[in-house]
């Protein structure tokens, strides 16, 4: 069979109806009749590829010619159904055969790359929904191992076709799907060497126009900063760019402090109605400096720069082997100091009243440099640091809502933070593989490694702790939060509103509740007493509650406080009657105690049962006196709650009472 008649045959099965799996394979065994039924061999592969490459090429041709739009010719409506458009119809098929692996899996990256390519920017828009409409199945492992190398070049010939200042919506979705498709560790997506992107260069005036209404000097100086900000990794290569940067960056600051923004200019320039006109680029006309300068969405942009590169200039190098700390030491401060340090030594300046002694006792300009170092090593910390600090109080004081501005600039970079760690550490994958349980062979015991404290993760602990003391000692290290603090997620948890399923809620996580139940008993008795009527949610502070939920968990007498309060009032009643009848017969006459008895009695309503001993026996039953007075106690409860009397219609006590007379 020709070339031309497969052809024929993929453009007969682009017109039937029904899915591409009651088909595709069967048009496939007709067109190439492979030796296997159902997987194609090597020179099967690339006949099918070139004949759908074909293919594809003559069906652009077409839709070209007839006006229509590539991902919609040949589309049709019939009585009962839409028939769908010819070219995406064909991916459908070749998507599918690649799926199930009866094709080579690359095939339909393949046949997308030469689509794009034959494309006009607008058409490329609907092929690329057609791609993110498929990203799961392109994303599988049997295809994604195939076809990532021409996926990733695809994206990027897109991005150099399109215009970075009038396509940043498709470039951002061509990035987005970068990101999804591609696993967190892929090494390809990362910046592994740090370069910078030392071609975006911001031009400015250099010369002063006539009749320019602003101090030009400020002008350049303002706009020079741009050359540090565009590659930062410049400052490092000498010690005079790094003094005339600090320099220039001063005189800003101090501008920008002497002019500070109103509310009211923070309320005029409204920055969500500026994000949807959004530039990448501010104009450097000197005509515009003043009205820039009055922008608080542009000192924002500045000052932000400049926390980005002091946060490059506090990363650590590659040889720093310590934790990530507060401290500067790394890669690219440290090799300033040390450039500030020799051009100090070869000119004897900023070295204090003993750098020249060093530098003459010192046997090379190596020993001088560490001699030195430390000298020098704290002065370019504070300076740093009190920049930094400027810069933040800037941006505090930019309106509209400059603390919260300043409080998200600070969580990114703090989490910019750890991409720096992990590339710097050679980007270990995140992922993990399953561990595989090994059968081990009778008689062969595996030697356990044996760590210094028991297991890996503590040794490792001790082993940071060794290298970095002041761990040990900081007081944030032990701290015991506070239960309103503690308990906000189970809060937020008990809040319908907020929606969240049962199975996540932290009242399923044991080791949570017992440690909430523990802090609640040294700092908050009264929700740790709440836990026995309502469970672990009762223990939640009620401030941290809504009204409806609160009333639900507010505290109420129950049965079981009143029976306390009942049996306590009766304990003490019982208490005084039984000091009454313990008085020694010898301080009160017979006739005497008849009488406190029976007056003592009558109020107290209770069935004690009372047994005056003679006055030489007194001694005898002392030892026995606590013992029955408590078994006397709990018989005269329960006795004097049933209601229990004796047919003569006297009750215990008065029986007892006549015996004694």
């Amino acid at each position: 069979m020709t070339c031309a008649g497969e052809e024929e045959i993929f453009k007969q099965a682009l017109l039937k109806p029904g899915p591409p799996e009651s088909f595709a394979l069967q048009v496939v065994q007709e067109a190439i009749k492979p030796q296997k039924q159902t997987k194609l061999a090597q020179d099967e592969n690339q006949l099918l590829e070139n004949i759908l490459r074909k293919l594809l090429q003559e069906l652009v041709s077409c839709a070209v010619q007839s006006g229509e739009q590539i991902m919609q010719y040949g589309q049709s409506i019939d009585d009962e159904e839409a028939i769908q458009s010819q070219i995406p119809r064909l991916l459908d098929i070749v998507l599918y055969l690649c799926e199930k692996e009866h094709v080579e899996g690359g095939m339909i990256f393949q046949l997308l790359e030469d689509l794009t390519e034959m494309s006009t920017m607008r058409n490329c828009k609907d092929i690329f929904a057609y791609i993110e409409s498929k990203q799961d199945i392109l994303g599988k492992q049997e295809l994604f191992a195939r076809g990532k190398l021409v996926m990733l070049r695809t994206c990027n010939q897109l991005l150099r076709r399109l215009s970075k200042a009038n396509d940043v919506v498709f470039c951002g979705r061509i990035l987005m799907f970068l990101a999804h498709f591609f696993p967190l560790s892929e090494r390809s997506a990362v910046n592994i060497k740090g370069v910078f992107n030392t071609s975006n260069e911001t031009k400015y005036e250099k010369d002063a126009p006539e009749g320019i209404s602003i101090d030009f000097n400020f002008y350049k100086t303002f706009w020079s900063l741009q050359e540090h900000f565009c590659n930062p990794a410049s400052l490092s290569l000498a010690p005079t760019k790094w003094q005339k940067f600090t320099s220039n960056l001063m005189v800003v600051l101090n501008t920008f402090e002497a002019q500070p923004l109103s509310d009211e200019e923070g309320t005029v320039n409204n920055l969500e109605e500026e994000a949807a006109t959004f530039s990448i680029k501010y104009l450097t006309s000197s005509k515009l400096m003043g009205l820039e300068l009055k922008d608080p969405s542009f000192r924002r942009h500045i000052l932000v720069q400049c926390l980005i590169l002091f946060d490059y200039l506090k990363a650590p190098g590659k040889n720093d082997k310590d934790l990530p700390s507060d401290s500067m030491g790394g890669g690219s401060t440290h090799y300033i100091l040390r450039l500030v340090y020799v051009n100090s030594l070869q000119n004897n300046e900023g070295l204090g009243c003993g750098g020249r002694e060093i530098l003459e006792k010192a046997h090379s300009m190596e020993v001088a440099i560490l001699l030195v170092e430390e000298r020098l090593k704290n002065k370019l910390k504070e300076e740093i640091k009190s920049c930094e600090e400027r810069v933040k109080k800037l941006l505090e004081m930019t309106p509209p809502k400059g603390k919260e501005f300043l409080d998200n600039i600070e969580h990114i970079l703090e989490r910019e933070k750890n991409w720096v760690w992990w590339k710097r550490d050679g980007c270990p994958p995140f992922e993990r593989q399953p561990v595989e349980k090994k059968a081990v062979q009778d008689g062969a015991k595996k030697r356990r490694p044996r760590w210094r404290l028991g297991n890996k993760e503590l040794s490792q602990l001790w082993k940071w702790a060794d290298q970095n003391p002041n761990a040990l000692k900081d007081a944030q290290r032990v701290r015991t939060p506070v239960v309103s603090e503690y308990w906000k997620p189970l809060a937020e948890d008990m809040d319908i509103t907020a929606g969240i399923e049962a199975e996540y809620h932290h009242k399923n996580n044991r080791v949570y509740c017992w440690k909430g139940l523990r802090f609640s008993a040294r700092q908050d008795l009264d929700g740790f007493s709440r836990f026995t009527e309502h469970g672990i949610e009762g223990v939640v502070p009620p401030e941290l509650l809504s009204s409806d939920i609160r009333s639900k968990y507010q505290a109420k007498p129950s049965d079981r406080s009143k029976r306390a309060k009942k049996d306590e009032t009766k304990g003490a009643l019982q208490q005084a009657e039984e000091n009454q009848i313990a008085t020694p017969a010898s301080e009160i006459d017979g006739e005497g105690t008849r009488v406190d008895l029976e007056s003592s009695a009558a109020p107290m309503d209770t069935d004690v049962a009372v047994a005056t001993p003679p006055p030489d026996e007194n001694q005898k039953q002392s030892s026995d006196t606590d013992v029955g007075q408590e078994a006397g106690q709990s018989e005269a409860d329960a006795e004097a709650e049933a209601g229990i009397i004796d047919g003569g219609g006297e009750t215990d006590a008065e029986v007892d009472l006549d015996a004694v007379g």
